[in-house]
C-alpha cells in the first residue's frame, strides 16, 4: 500500500501528460500530491520534513509552470529537491558534525557509527546523481523524454533502496518495542 502511496502522483502524472500536456500534467500532479501528503498524515499523524519540503517544491514549481505558461519549472523541480537534499545532508555531516540519517532512523534500527557515516555520504552522492541526471535530462532532451525519463527513472531509487538494504543488513539491530534498552526482547 505504502508504495503505491509513494508512486501515485507520479503516475497520475504521466497519464495526464500522456492524455493531454505538460500543463494539465502539472496541475494533476500538485492535485495527486495534497491528496498523497493528506492520505499520509491521516495514516500516520504526522508529515516527516521530506514530505513537506516535496509539497511545498511541487506546488511551488507546479504553480511557477501554470502561471508563467513555462514547462522549464516543473522539470527542474526534482534537480531542485535532490540538490538540496545533497546539501543539507552534507551540511549536518561535514559543516555541523550531525548524521542526519542516524538522527531519523535511529529510533528505528541500530548500525556501528562507521555505517552511518557511509550510509549518509552515500545518500549525498546519490542525491547529486539524481540531481545531475534530472538536470540532464531536463536540459538537452524534449519534454516526452523527460517525463518518460521521470517515470522509468525510478528504477534509479529503486535500485539504490535495495543496494542500501543489502550494505546495512549484516549491521542492522531492528529495534524492538518491547525492550529496547538491552535488545533481548521481552522477558517471560
Amino acid at each position: 500500500m505504502k508504495l503505491l502511496i509513494d508512486f501515485f502522483p507520479i503516475l497520475l502524472f504521466f497519464g495526464a501528460y500522456k492524455l493531454y500536456d505538460i500543463y494539465v500534467a502539472t496541475a494533476v500532479l500538485m492535485v495527486a500530491t495534497v491528496v498523497q501528503m493528506a492520505t499520509i498524515y491521516a495514516k500516520e499523524r504526522n508529515l516527516e520534513l521530506m514530505h513537506k519540503v516535496t509539497l511545498v517544491l511541487v506546488l511551488g514549481f507546479g504553480a511557477l509552470t501554470l502561471g508563467l505558461h513555462d514547462e522549464r519549472f516543473i522539470k527542474w523541480k526534482p534537480t531542485v529537491l535532490y540538490g538540496a537534499m545533497a546539501l543539507g545532508l552534507a551540511f549536518a555531516l561535514w559543516i555541523s558534525r550531525k548524521n542526519f540519517l542516524r538522527a531519523l532512523l535511529g529510533t528505528q534500527m541500530e548500525l556501528p557509527e562507521a555505517v552511518w557515516q557511509r550510509l549518509n555520504l552515500v545518500w549525498v552522492l546519490y542525491c547529486v546523481f539524481m540531481a545531475t541526471i534530472n538536470a540532464y535530462v531536463a536540459a538537452y532532451y524534449s519534454t516526452e523524454d523527460w517525463v518518460n525519463f521521470k517515470l522509468w527513472g525510478y528504477a534509479f531509487p529503486l535500485v539504490f533502496i535495495l543496494g542500501q538494504g543489502l550494505y546495512i543488513a549484516p549491521h542492522v539491530k531492528l529495534k524492538s518495542s518491547d525492550n529496547a534498552t538491552d535488545g533481548q526482547g521481552p522477558t517471560p
